[in-house]
């Protein structure tokens, strides 16, 4: 009887009446499972890196494309600064110090806006506007041959005006300090245009550095609401003035439409 019952016990998993032994030990209970915590400024940056990345990986280089885009560019450069430097020239020489001050001041804004533009053309991708020209948004195809462009577009704002703007303010700042100092009339040895000189410099510097550094923050986090911007204002040079910034390719034209130019069926 009690081998018998100790058999059946065995078997049941129980001993000795109602006495439950676990020859195995105690059942166990699934583990929760706890799958880590992205931050969601970190799933922005994965999320950013994979779209920038697959744009980058569309764009192709074109030695030919890349040496007459810089030829241009380097004779739009030698035109605006030409420009630039006499129109500030003519405009300080006729004016107090404190419009020249002010002449100063939009210079240096428009160093820092331009900067600001071409940061967000490489910041910005093109899915957005895609969905916006599906809907008609105006400006949205205009937008997505910026994003395209983004190397050429960024070049002009960043390096032809950025720079421009840089080399032309302080230019003007040094013409400013001048004519501040001959109406103050003190001779150039003396201390105090010594001081007049590096506060007004500095200043130029500091408003130019603390400038461009708030427009790319801005830049990045607005970068399509910045191109969409611009796509509207180059929507309407063409409408309005049949003026085509960054024109579509002809090739691409020709393979869609066929070698005769008719669309196939």
């Amino acid at each position: 009887m009690v081998g018998n019952s100790i058999e059946k016990g065995v078997k049941g998993n129980r001993l000795f009446g109602d006495k439950v032994v676990s020859l195995l030990g105690k059942p166990t209970r699934p583990k929760p499972q706890h799958l880590p915590k992205e931050s969601p400024l970190l799933l922005y940056i994965l999320v950013r890196e994979n779209e920038v990345l697959g744009d980058i990986v569309s764009m192709k280089f074109s030695f030919k494309d890349s040496a007459k885009w810089s030829f241009f560019i380097s004779i739009v450069t030698l035109f605006l600064s030409s420009s630039f430097t006499i129109v500030s020239t003519i405009v300080l020489s006729g004016v107090n110090w404190g419009i020249g001050i002010l002449v100063v001041f939009i210079i240096i804004f428009i160093g820092v806006f331009f900067d600001m533009l071409g940061l967000a053309a490489a910041a910005a991708i093109e899915k957005p506007f895609h969905s916006m020209a599906s809907e008609k948004i105006n400006g949205a195809k205009q937008s997505i041959r910026i994003v395209r462009n983004a190397d050429k577009f960024s070049n002009f704002c960043n390096d032809v005006v950025g720079d421009i703007s840089g080399i032309v303010s302080g230019t003007a700042s040094a013409a400013v300090v001048l004519n501040l100092i001959s109406n103050l009339k003190v001779g150039h040895s003396t201390l105090l245009y010594s001081v007049v000189s590096v506060v007004f410099t500095a200043t130029v510097a500091a408003l130019t550095v603390g400038g461009k550094a708030f427009g790319k923050s801005f830049a990045i986090v607005n970068s399509t609401q910045i191109i969409l911007f611009v796509g509207k204002f180059f929507s309407f040079l063409e409408t309005r003035l049949h003026i085509i910034v960054f024109g579509g390719n002809k090739k691409g034209k020709q393979k869609a439409r066929g070698k005769n130019g008719i669309k196939p069926n």
